[in-house]
């Protein structure tokens, strides 16, 4: 999100996953990249964040990125559904949890170390600890 700067992906693909289209149907002309302050992407997690929140967000997925209390829940939903319990294995779990098929594994390195970069500096700033494993 750059700091928070964007409530919208700036690399726009469809993030649909076939595999799981049975269950979380891609919408006809609709794209699930990444909306809200921690970037909700794929179908997937679009179709389980509106099922729990009572909202057609697979069918309306710009739902989650024209109405601002909508962007935090979706944001806070995926936090605590995927990255608040590893938060305790370090900061590369994080990294994976949000972005691990796109960049854990070598496979977007600059990605990692960039991540890494941010993350260093912000615990420098509130004088914390980095704790274990920064990268993925």
């Amino acid at each position: 999100t750059a700091d928070l700067c964007y409530v919208e992906e700036i690399n726009k693909q469809r993030y649909c996953d076939p595999t799981k289209e049975k269950q979380w149907p891609c919408a006809p002309k609709k794209q699930y990249y990444g909306r809200g302050p921690l970037q909700l992407t794929w179908n997937y997690n679009y179709g389980l964040f509106g099922k729990e929140n009572r909202l057609d967000t697979l069918k309306n997925p710009d739902l989650v990125s024209r109405n601002g209390v909508v962007a935090w829940r979706a944001s806070l939903w995926f936090w605590m559904k995927n990255v608040r319990p590893v938060v305790k294995k370090g900061f590369g779990e994080t990294i994976r949890a949000i972005n691990g098929a796109l960049e854990c594994g070598g496979k977007n390195k600059p990605a990692v170390e960039a991540r890494v970069k941010y993350y260093t500096e912000y615990c420098k700033r509130f004088r914390i600890p980095l704790g274990p494993n920064l990268r993925c």
